[in-house]
């Protein structure tokens, strides 16, 4: 039995629907890739502003039930170097999986810090955690950071390009950089400070 021009008319039509549907689904998925780059690249934007910094990876054990469970411990600090800075720890059983976890951990304690056009601290502070104590003092413009250790990368990643810094008793990274956090994190600008008293900065100076 022949098909009649009226079946093979509809035959061609559906035949030839396709061909344009590809360009639709083309058209479709080009935006959907857009989409997804423009996404991309907004995450990527905000991962690079993020500086990490390893400033101490020791081997440490765990006392159980059926002897010793090793893993890495590892001291990340964090920062944007645009007065933003964060100190994080991470434990695994790998290096990198550690260092993922302090990076992460950094994120999660960030401190922002006042800085003066001269990329300055405004006042002078002292910070203490444990047996660790960390005096931060304001410098002229030119001077750079002077500081040792865990302190110097904490002040550098937080944008501090003036400043003067002297560690004052435990020798520990870890107490150290907390203590320089405690330090920024009690830092205040001479206006927040007489907004808070209640006085105009004539005041405050005199």
């Amino acid at each position: 039995m022949t098909d009649t021009p009226t079946k093979q008319e509809n035959q061609s039509k559906t035949e030839n629907a396709p061909s344009s549907n590809p360009n639709e689904q083309r058209r479709g998925n080009r935006n959907n890739d857009r989409k997804r780059n423009r996404r991309g690249d907004s995450k990527n934007e905000r991962d690079s502003e993020w500086q990490e910094r390893v400033v101490q990876i020791r081997r440490v054990s765990k006392t159980v039930k059926g002897g010793k469970k090793m893993s890495f411990r590892a001291i990340v600090v964090v920062g944007n170097e645009k007065g933003q800075v964060g100190v994080g720890v991470g434990k695994a059983g790998d290096v990198i999986g550690a260092v993922r976890k302090g990076v992460s951990d950094g994120k999660k304690h960030l401190v922002r810090v006042p800085l003066t056009p001269n990329n300055s601290i405004p006042t002078l502070s002292i910070g203490s955690d444990g047996a660790a104590n960390v005096l931060i003092r304001p410098a002229a413009p030119g001077t750079g950071v002077i500081a040792g250790g865990s302190i110097r990368t904490v002040l550098e990643l937080a944008g501090i390009k003036n400043v003067l810094a002297k560690r004052l008793g435990s020798k520990t990274p870890l107490n150290n950089a907390r203590a320089a956090m405690v330090a920024l994190s009690q830092l205040r600008t001479h206006k927040s400070a007489s907004r808070e008293r209640g006085i105009s900065l004539e005041q405050l100076y005199s």
